[in-house]
């Protein structure tokens, strides 16, 4: 793993800049590179709604994660770490200065958070030490290209709850930093092969799957505050074991094998060693509602659960991302309620036809 690293010791590798609490001079600088500036609107005259204070939470979390994937991947390449090394100087210059910009526009996306949740003395998320399982460049690409969907999806979620608790105020400035993140993901999946706009209507997600696939990357106890303060429940993962962690799915029905760790969930203690009846996956897959399907082939080692259950591509077009979780319920109104009823979350499923390489010498 070469991407595990401390966020400050990172930064400081690369020039200190102060991050996350720059001091103006610091945050000049990361503005220049970030290609623009924070916005200089005054924040909210009121303060937003408690759980409008949670999204702003989880959304500098998850800023601060990809501050320190995006400051490794970087160093990697920089430092030509075996698996991260550019085929000419020029790829490497070129792949270098555009994550450099990347950097620093999602340090500006968690001061943004930051400064809101200060602003009504709320406290501030600081940076924990992050964990991730890539060894090559493409591996590096793979994973952003993952995270930013599964993010572009939670930014909707957070939207509509400022909808929802009449928060207006920061819609704007969310909106903006979605269709920034949108930007990225389709650089990421031109360099995957993948078409740059992955569907019509990008797949929805929930505020409390997101935190929980941000558990996956976070070493335990590392955090400098109790996560459980965030106010979020974290779900044990939903693996999917087909097609490499369910990144490469083909454009067709078909069944798919998942895992999960149902030690000590109380809501799954009833179905342990059982045939599976009463458990289903529930799909997130573009603006539908949600939808699901009954698990089969049920089998138990001990409380870890591995079972089969189909994909309904064709009926669905399923391409781009889905979000599946493990629940004890079928019928879903919204996206939300689906939280009530999860036993494990989120298995991502990532469905896309291959396109020919636009640059055949990129080679990641």
């Amino acid at each position: 793993m070469h991407l595990t690293t401390t966020l400050l010791g990172a930064v400081a590798a690369l020039g200190d800049d102060g991050f996350p609490n720059p001091n103006p001079e610091q945050l000049k600088k990361i503005q220049n590179l970030a290609d623009g500036t924070l916005s200089n609107a005054p924040p909210p005259a009121v303060a937003p709604k408690a759980s409008s204070f949670t999204a702003f939470k989880l959304i500098a979390m998850n800023e601060q994660f990809e501050v320190a994937f995006f400051t490794s991947l970087i160093k990697n390449i920089t430092d030509n770490v075996p698996g991260f090394e550019l085929p000419s100087s020029a790829k490497k210059d070129e792949l270098l200065d555009i994550l450099e910009t990347v950097l620093a526009q999602e340090k500006l996306h968690a001061i943004n958070a930051q400064k809101t949740l200060a602003k009504f003395n709320q406290p501030v998320p600081q940076p924990c030490v992050y964990q991730f399982p890539t060894t090559s460049v493409y591996d590096a690409i793979a994973l952003a290209e993952k995270f930013t969907a599964l993010v572009l999806g939670t930014l909707q979620d957070a939207s509509q709850l400022f909808a929802k608790n009449g928060d207006f105020g920061p819609v704007r400035s969310v909106a903006s930093s979605l269709g920034q993140e949108g930007e990225q993901e389709g650089f990421y999946r031109i360099l995957l092969a993948k078409k740059p706009s992955e569907k019509p209507f990008l797949t929805t997600n929930v505020a409390e799957f997101a935190f929980s696939a941000l558990q996956q990357f976070i070493v335990p106890g590392s955090c400098p505050f109790d996560v459980k303060t965030i106010g979020l429940p974290i779900f044990p993962p939903l693996q999917v074991l087909t097609a490499n962690g369910g990144a490469d799915i083909e454009t067709r029905n078909q069944y798919l094998t998942f895992k999960a760790d149902l030690t000590g969930i109380e809501a799954a203690k009833k179905f342990y060693g059982g045939d599976g009846k009463g458990l289903f996956v529930t799909y997130f897959s573009g603006q539908l509602l949600p939808f699901s399907v009954p698990v089969q082939n049920v089998k138990w080692a001990g409380e870890v659960v591995t079972f089969d259950a189909l994909l309904p591509y064709e009926e669905n077009d399923m391409d781009g991302l889905s979000v599946a979780s493990l629940t004890t319920a079928d019928k879903f109104a919204a996206p939300g309620e689906v939280v009530g009823a999860t036993l494990a979350a989120p298995g991502l499923v990532q469905v896309d036809d291959r396109t020919k390489a636009w640059d055949q010498n990129l080679k990641i």
